[in-house]
């Protein structure tokens, strides 16, 4: 059928060129991104929302300090767990319907799809936004162990309904293949989120602690209702768009109709909505998993601090730099595997259609290298350089030992995202739900075993959050591998390895030898720029990287025009 769908759309295009008058332009078809555009544009988000988080990050902890970060971070694994039964998998339904929908040339059937999607996510989440409101005070005082938690937990409930909406008509621009605008609303809620969170908490600092923590939070919602009007102002721009195109093209309709192939009726709203429902019901439950394993890994683990000695103010902190600094120093660097991930679904969903399995495994391979080969110099640099990373980023060095210690193993953080992404691009997500499980339940035990004897404290989560990142990861790689039959390229494994090792010593002899700066910031971007300059010579000459990859590059293409 893939063949006669190419010749009616050929036969189209040629007959769109001869009936339209001599001198007059044609209304563009729809443009649909390829997988290497649509992951350049996330790539390019994520980067941009990467770097102007850490300002938040930074400049958050200076004026809260760790304890009023250790607040908000206490309130915000709820948040996810609401936000993950509304949402989890709904974006993606929509998404793979709408992909559906625009192949079959059938705009009305999408806004349909799109319609259920917001009619199901407002009504769930109205119901959860009630209930967030009339169990906040139970939560904050029964459930956690610091009842100041109440304030962030009422200041977050607005983002509920607002992060519905938004989501859907995320998936609706992903299933019509447009990252653009999900990019946009991204960079955009970033920065409005980024003044308003630093403004609202240094405003109601002098209330207290509690009262900053829940104004940055108030900041949040803030960013997230910028972000919405703006997916709203692409959609309602886009709907414009089509409505010319179909006026400007009506004419040929008759003409370019296959009477072979007759149109099939718009299906009715009960068989959308169980369809939605089976592809988004094996999704959240999968999503569910990892929100539940945050929250109880937040809630364990300062009850666990707590029953190792430790004060409630001081475990709050503890929490708080572990999940407020650390964990996001570890993550910026998967921000091209997460824009991977997310580009690899429609790709591999494709292929998979087709049975077309070199090209699953030939994107699978390029997704992995790319997730090891830039991951890993991150992780040589944040545990050479902890230190002074973290006494550049966060005004003090007493988190370095954490991420020192959790910095060789976010490698595995960075190619697990892809190996999710294809379990769920091959409908799997049972599979990836059961491996998620298990390394939750490994991971919370090892936190309530460890953390609360003193000899370990926030050690012993740190050990717990390394063995799950690492099980998750084998799991996935695993199912992956069976389902596929993929053949892991080990020398490329063994070859990253080598490198990260010379590249560590590079570093270190490099921030050793630059003490004639004077500034400790100089010496850290002199070392961390030399290693990763060593680095990419490294994987040039051990071909990890090819001259080829790196004229895909857009400055290098430009550059060589």
């Amino acid at each position: 059928m893939s063949g006669v769908g190419c010749s009616i759309s050929s036969k189209r295009d040629k007959l769109r060129r001869v009936l339209l008058p001599s001198g007059k332009k044609e209304c563009p078809l729809k443009k649909k991104q390829s997988f290497i555009q649509g992951t350049l544009i996330l790539l390019a988000a994520g980067i941009i929302n990467r770097m102007l988080g850490f300002i938040t990050r930074i400049a958050l902890p200076r004026i809260i300090g760790a304890e009023g970060v250790g607040l908000y971070q206490l309130a915000y694994p709820f948040f996810l767990v609401l936000i993950t039964v509304i949402t989890g998998g709904i974006p993606l339904a929509i998404a793979k319907m709408v992909a559906e929908a625009e192949g079959e040339d059938r705009p009305d059937k999408s806004r349909q799809i799109l319609r259920m999607g917001l009619t199901l996510s407002v009504g769930l989440a109205t119901l959860f936004t009630l209930v967030a409101l009339v169990g906040a005070s139970w939560v904050s005082t029964t459930i956690l162990t610091d009842s100041r938690v109440y304030y962030t937990f009422i200041a977050m409930t607005p983002m509920i309904g607002i992060v519905a909406v938004s989501s859907i008509y995320r998936g609706y621009f992903q299933g019509r293949q447009n990252m653009i605008p999900s990019a946009m609303s991204s960079i955009l809620e970033t920065m409005i989120r980024i003044f308003f969170m630093l403004w609202f908490s240094w405003l109601l600092l002098p209330k207290g602690i509690a009262y900053a923590a829940a104004g940055a939070m108030l900041g949040v919602t803030v960013g997230e209702v910028g972000g919405m009007l703006v997916l709203l102002w692409q959609y309602f721009r886009t709907l414009h768009r089509d409505k010319l195109e179909n006026t400007a093209n009506s004419p040929l309709t008759a003409l370019t109709e296959n009477p072979l192939i007759p149109s099939s009726p718009a299906p009715g709203q009960p068989a959308l909505l169980r369809r939605l429902l089976r592809i988004s019901i094996p999704v959240t439950a999968g999503r569910l998993v990892g929100s539940f394993s945050y929250l109880l890994e937040s809630i364990i683990t300062v009850r666990s601090l707590a029953l190792a000695g430790i004060a409630a103010a001081a475990a709050t902190a503890q929490y708080g730099s572990l999940q407020g600094m650390v964990i996001p120093l570890l993550l910026l660097p998967g921000v091209l595997s997460s824009s991977l991930a997310v580009s690899l679904v429609p790709s591999l969903s494709e292929a998979a259609a087709r049975k077309d399995l070199p090209t699953i495994h030939k994107r699978m391979h390029q997704a992995l290298r790319l997730a090891l080969v830039t991951g890993a110099p991150f992780a040589v640099v944040m545990y050479i350089l902890a230190v002074p990373l973290c006494t550049l980023f966060y005004g003090n060095a007493d988190t370095a030992p954490m991420l020192r210690m959790m910095a060789p193993f976010a490698v595995f953080l960075y190619v697990q995202a892809p190996l999710q992404a294809a379990l769920q691009a091959m409908d799997r997500p049972g599979r990836a739900l059961i491996n998620n499980l298990i390394g939750a339940a490994v991971k919370i035990a090892i936190i309530m075993l460890l953390a609360s004897r003193p000899e370990y404290g926030i050690y012993g989560a740190i050990l717990a959050i390394m063995v799950n990142s690492i099980l998750v990861t084998i799991l996935h790689g695993y199912s992956v591998i069976k389902l596929i039959s993929l053949s892991l390229r080990v020398g490329d494994i063994f070859k990253t390895l080598g490198a990260m090792i010379i590249t560590g010593a590079g570093i270190r002899y490099m921030y050793s030898s630059f003490t004639f700066t004077g500034s400790e910031g100089v010496r850290f971007i002199g070392a961390a720029g030399a290693g990763m300059l060593l680095y990419l010579v490294i994987c040039l000459l051990a071909g990890l990287i090819s001259w080829q990859d790196m004229q895909r590059l857009p400055l290098i293409k430009r550059w060589r025009s």
